[in-house]
């Protein structure tokens, strides 16, 4: 069988799009991929970030302990998993400057033919969680990248909301930190996407061997 390299590049403030990642990672690592948790780069400046204690808090541990994210994590893997707060309804900013970096790529083909999903997390229920969702879906698209939704796929997405977009957190809603249920489906995309991109993958390696 072949297994895949998976990248999951996200920002996270807080810490809760951090924890969605990395239980998106332990999915694919456990679907037998190689697997890089990566976070992209702050962008905000110190007053703001001082003015949240658990924005600062979360910013210092990541630093130590979550490599930063490059372009070329995304060359390497043969999926991607994609994680951003909703600000506005949309991707943050810092994640966005991130995206905007992958010019080459995309002009290179790199980014084709690769599976790609995404994951978020807001305060309210109807604060914009699909949109984002589907804005980091309209940049899959430009990549020419396959699309892994979660869908319906599996029982257990219902009790962590049903988003059948990717996993959402609602933090004013389940809580102040993700659910089990809502971490158990963060890990099944994670699966998922890595059993999509291992079947890419070996396409691709078969095409090229043409």
């Amino acid at each position: 069988m072949n297994f895949a390299r998976i990248a999951v590049i996200y920002y996270s403030a807080t810490g809760n799009v951090h924890r969605l990642a990395s239980a998106v990672a332990e999915g694919a690592a456990g679907a037998g991929a190689e697997v890089r948790l990566r976070r992209v780069a702050e962008l905000a400046p110190d007053y703001a970030i001082d003015m949240n204690p658990a924005w600062r808090t979360h910013l210092e541990e990541a630093r130590r302990t979550v490599e930063e994210a490059s372009p070329a994590d995304l060359a390497w893997a043969d999926g991607f998993a994609l994680g951003s707060p909703t600000r506005f309804g949309s991707v943050s900013a810092q994640l966005k400057q991130f995206i905007d970096q992958t010019g080459p790529l995309w002009v290179a083909g790199e980014l084709s033919d690769k599976a790609a999903t995404a994951f978020t997390s807001a305060i309210n229920r109807h604060g914009g969680q699909e949109s984002t969702l589907l804005a980091l879906h309209n940049v899959f698209c430009h990549w020419g990248s396959v699309i892994v939704p979660p869908g319906y796929t599996d029982p257990l997405l219902f009790p962590a909301g049903g988003n059948p977009y990717g996993t959402s957190f609602v933090s004013g809603v389940q809580g102040i930190r993700p659910s089990a249920e809502t971490l158990a489906a963060a890990r099944y995309q994670g699966r998922r996407l890595a059993e999509v991109a291992s079947h890419l993958s070996a396409f691709r390696s078969a095409r090229l061997a043409k």
